[in-house]
């Protein structure tokens, strides 16, 4: 063939080629569509809110189109640390750095919450709201997660241009049971607007929402230890949450929580009238908000227990 039209025919076959790569090419919207129901499921089961989770993955991975998330299944950038699984070398800060390598892409979103969950450094973001998209992106660099000065920035960037934070109010329907009593467990009618519902994500433990708050059911053969495991959380982590010590018996307690109560009531419960025998720290738990503002907003000292019939503010400073 003449070198001429061999060269023009290597031309068409890179010139075509090329284009293919571009079309392969996943855009920030196809991202967000194929991965945001793993985001939300991980916020479910760990507390990482899904438009954080979601924007880290876009960012970290070039919407999934990174060598790390094509070659490594990596969407997040998470280095080996103390991985024992398999590794990809790549550079970054640093020529030739360790990365994990996935076996799907599913397991990097899985390891990514169990990674933020399982280290001190991040342990105060679960004290935020999961609604506190804010708090999370400057928290997360706060931490540590990144040395880049405008992480948070473009976190929020991101959430915001894409809606992200939508889906840290998503709720499944289909998976989803209303329920208006915390202590009775009474179903109601799907149209009601309510604080409480079940999801079972396939746990031994159904998670169970109460003011927005997943806890879970202690069972009789449960130890803090066994539910920590089950959740990817730390022992401290469960104390915490709770309001309670760690030389507690777990047999003391019929919930417990597995994310950090609110400040505040759901907006259906500004009140509580107390009931003979209902301590601060029951009602606490009744009603998924922290202790200690508990006690604040009712101008009470801590460890002052109230007596049957006082009228208790769970939203806001009493008068």
């Amino acid at each position: 063939m003449n070198s001429k039209y061999l060269t023009i025919a290597l031309a068409c076959c890179l010139s075509l080629g090329s284009h293919k790569l571009v079309a392969q090419r996943m855009s920030t919207q196809n991202y967000v569509e194929q991965y945001s129901k793993w985001a939300v499921v991980e916020m479910k089961r760990t507390g990482v809110p899904a438009s954080i989770t979601l924007a880290q993955g876009i960012l970290e991975s070039s919407s999934g189109n990174s060598s790390l998330a094509v070659d490594a299944n990596n969407h997040f950038g998470i280095k080996c640390h103390d991985w024992t699984g398999k590794k990809v070398y790549k550079d970054d800060d640093t020529k030739n750095e360790c990365f994990r390598h996935y076996d799907s892409a599913y397991d990097s979103y899985v390891d990514h919450s169990n990674f933020l969950r399982g280290r001190q450094r991040y342990a105060a973001l679960f004290e935020l709201e999961t609604t506190d998209y804010k708090g999370w992106a400057h928290g997360l660099r706060k931490a540590g997660y990144a040395t880049d000065p405008n992480y948070p920035a473009k976190l929020i960037k991101y959430i915001e241009d894409y809606q992200l934070y939508r889906y840290d109010f998503h709720i499944d329907n289909d998976a989803v049971a209303a329920n208006d009593d915390f202590e009775q467990n009474v179903s109601t009618s799907s149209k009601r607007k309510t604080d409480d519902f079940v999801i079972n994500m396939g746990q031994s433990h159904p998670i169970k929402y109460n003011n927005g708050v997943a806890y879970i059911e202690v069972g009789e053969n449960d130890t803090f230890e066994s539910i920590s495991k089950e959740f990817a959380m730390r022992a401290w982590e469960i104390y915490h949450y709770n309001d309670i010590a760690s030389s507690d018996n777990i047999k003391k307690y019929r919930i417990l929580y597995i994310k950090p109560k609110h400040n505040k009531a759901h907006p259906n419960h500004d009140t509580h009238s107390v009931k003979q025998g209902e301590t601060m720290h029951y009602i606490s738990q009744k009603y998924g908000i922290k202790l200690k503002r508990l006690f604040k907003y009712n101008h009470l000292t801590i460890g002052t227990e109230p007596k049957a019939g006082d009228i208790l503010q769970l939203r806001k400073m009493q008068d």
